[in-house]
């Protein structure tokens, strides 16, 4: 199989940014070479590894990426760059067309013109809006009830598409919540603005941040707030290492859910971080957001039984305790912004 040639070049786009980062890291753990395309919109020059390949521009901008692919003799692309503030798709949602659709069908094209026929791509459980069953499996029906959700389910459409009419093969690894930062603590979670629930609750645990405002404690769960899947970055970056494999075969199309498959309500995690760092953590309680389901979580089973993939990170504390390490080693994040 092609994966099992070292190395192989694969071109991260958003590799400065949070999961990308620690998918090259992963990538060069197992002897591959990534190289990382960015824009630094959201990425941090900080977490580009030293000796690696990078190149600063828009996955947008065609002409240049195909001159990346060529030079870079790309094997295969992992699509990282996309836009993925819920309530901010609401607000401003021609940003995510612009970018989440509109972009990533010039990567596309670039690709096409480039002869690159692997594509691995970053998608969400967003696509799947309030699910009529849990746990979600990968053929629940797909009605996403936010832009941002709507954009990454554009994308699985045509993709279906290009693998018929072009034989591009690609996996679609639709996420839950990505969490946790790097094992060794050199590289985490720090967006700006932050909107993620264990990176704020840390903040207000170690005093940057006055308190927590927690959206809504009215929802049919057992405590009130929302059931979400916690899943940790690595074993995200795991996960598209391993499709790699699978996807030698032209027109291929896989589509699989990552997550451990156990909800954890918003008091549950702020209690883990209560618990590790042992640091109190001041809430304030707000109304419902708009667009946030009450619970999501994951039937990842497909996932382990082709991909071999395994949970190494399978409960909140380890999790959390992961991302403690690298904001307590990080207290200003990556000090970039």
């Amino acid at each position: 199989m092609l994966f099992d040639r070292v190395p192989m070049n694969i071109l991260v786009v958003g590799g400065a940014g949070y999961i990308g980062s620690h998918c090259v890291r992963q990538l060069l753990a197992a002897g591959h070479r990534p190289v990382i395309l960015d824009n630094f919109v959201y990425g941090h020059r900080a977490a580009v590894p030293a000796g690696v390949s990078l190149h600063e521009g828009n996955l947008g901008d065609a002409p240049f990426v195909r001159r990346v692919l060529e030079a870079e003799r790309i094997d295969a692309v992992m699509h990282f760059a996309a836009y993925c503030y819920v309530g901010e798709s609401v607000t401003d949602p021609m940003k995510y067309y612009f970018n989440n659709v509109v972009a990533t069908l010039h990567l596309l094209q670039a690709m096409r013109e480039a002869g690159v026929r692997r594509f691995i791509f970053s998608s969400t459980c967003a696509t799947f809006g309030i699910p009529a069953t849990l746990p979600i499996h990968e053929n629940l029906p797909q009605a996403p009830i936010n832009p941002y959700g709507q954009t990454k389910l554009d994308i699985e459409q045509v993709l279906k598409a290009l693998a018929v009419a072009h034989g591009l093969s690609f996996a679609v690894f639709r996420y839950f919540n990505a969490a946790g930062a790097a094992e060794d603590g050199s590289i985490g979670e720090d967006h700006a603005p932050e909107t993620h629930l264990i990176p704020l609750a840390i903040d207000v645990a170690t005093g940057r941040r006055p308190h927590l405002q927690l959206f809504g404690t009215d929802y049919p769960t057992p405590d009130g707030t929302c059931l979400r899947d916690y899943v940790h970055v690595d074993d995200l970056s795991r996960a598209h290492i391993a499709a790699c494999t699978r996807l030698d075969a032209p027109g291929t199309q896989l589509f699989y859910n990552l997550g451990t498959g156990r909800p954890t309500s918003n008091r549950e995690v702020i209690a883990a971080v209560e618990e590790i760092t042992g640091r109190s953590v001041r809430v304030v309680e707000s109304p419902r957001r708009a667009g946030d389901p009450p619970a999501l979580f994951a039937d990842s089973a497909k996932a382990c039984r082709e991909l071999g993939w395994v949970v190494k990170f399978p409960d909140i504390r380890s999790i959390v305790a992961t991302a403690w390490r690298w904001h307590r080693a990080h207290p200003t994040g990556f000090g970039d912004r």
